[in-house]
């Protein structure tokens, strides 16, 4: 039975140092979340507060406390800073040495997906010099080397592009390098705010937007309508809104970071969830969104990937809040999107019964 279910990044329910996980998952699953991007900062706070640091002994435990919840872990994410490391040595070492240790505690997750976010390292803040290449054969080599690593150990990977990547910033690219990976444990994540946030937002400009935003989206969109991919290969979607920003984010702005990307100052300070304009969500969400689910076909898990800075407030009532706001936007988009109709549609009584099993916890 093909359906969509709320997701949420535990990221996205307070810091880590803040708000403690376990509190977060109640508050996902209270307010109807099926499901749990777990970040490695969340469960690395856990263990060194509660286990000494050991990673698997947390990781054991979140699954535990999941699985009463009745939560699902999605994925375990970032695997970052990978692909395309000029530094060949660093390459093998992570391979080496952090991947095995991310199937470990991947495998006391209970889950078989690991998140690989296209590199955003930078130039060496020193040297002004590049660290990475956007040679797409080595990229390629790179993730097919996770990828066969992964098929060995039972393991998954989902890559998504940034919009403030190195040089894999747009689904286009991203897409592109998951078909020449070609393997069959290797796929892709659409998500709605690094989609429209390169083509159609610019935070550094005073309109927020790129010269020819509507234009360049819609033609984004045009091409992923028709550049035939399997719904298959792509293992989740991220449906996020950003913030339109009242000054543009130069040097002058709280948001800059010397040496960062606009972008990404901008991704880790003002995303929002859909349909929350009064917050200033202003990226077109929603045509993205019926070009995922209506003309792709996608249907599994739709997850809220938000980063805000309201997530560093210490209020005790910031997991809550956001858990809350998610998934008033999960429905609405669900309602919008006429999901539970397609449902019942495609899948008969089943589809209704297990609608008003969600219907009801929520």
């Amino acid at each position: 039975m093909a359906i969509n279910r709320p997701g949420i990044a535990s990221m996205s329910l307070g810091r880590p140092w803040l708000h403690d996980l376990p509190g977060k998952l109640m508050q996902a699953a209270a307010h109807g979340f099926q499901g749990i991007e777990l970040f490695f900062d969340d469960l690395d706070c856990y263990a060194v507060r509660t286990f000494s640091g050991d990673h698997l002994e947390a990781a054991r435990r979140v699954r535990l406390m999941c699985e009463r919840l009745g939560l699902s872990i999605i994925c375990l994410q970032p695997f970052s800073l990978y692909e395309g490391l000029l530094d060949r040595a660093q390459s093998d070492r992570l391979v080496a040495d952090k991947l095995p240790k991310w199937f470990r505690i991947a495998r006391a997750l209970g889950t078989d997906l690991i998140q690989v976010p296209s590199n955003f390292l930078g130039p060496d803040p020193q040297t002004g010099l590049p660290r990475t290449t956007g040679d797409r054969g080595v990229i390629v080599r790179d993730l097919q080397r996770l990828a066969d690593l992964g098929a060995g150990a039972g393991f998954r990977f989902v890559y998504e592009a940034l919009c403030f990547g190195d040089h894999v910033d747009t689904w286009e690219a991203s897409w592109e390098i998951v078909r020449d990976v070609d393997r069959h444990n290797f796929g892709l994540c659409l998500d709605s705010f690094n989609l429209a946030g390169r083509v159609y937002a610019d935070p550094a400009s005073p309109s927020g937007r790129t010269p020819n935003a509507a234009t360049d989206l819609a033609a984004s969109l045009a091409r992923l309508r028709t550049a035939n991919i399997d719904p298959a290969k792509i293992f989740y979607v991220q449906l996020v809104d950003g913030e339109r920003l009242s000054n543009p984010l130069d040097e002058t702005h709280p948001f800059h970071v010397p040496g960062q990307p606009a972008r990404m100052s901008w991704s880790r300070n003002a995303r929002l969830f859909p349909f929350e304009e009064a917050r200033g969500g202003y990226l077109p969400i929603l045509d993205v969104a019926r070009v995922f689910f209506e003309d792709l076909g996608f249907r599994g898990w739709v997850s809220l990937e938000l980063f805000n800075r309201s997530l560093a407030d210490p209020d005790p009532f910031v997991p809550a809040d956001h858990a809350r706001r998610g998934m008033e936007s999960y429905q609405k988009m669900a309602r919008v999107l006429r999901w539970e109709d397609h449902h019942q549609q495609q899948d008969g009584a089943p589809a209704r019964e297990a609608s008003s099993l969600v219907q009801h916890r929520l």
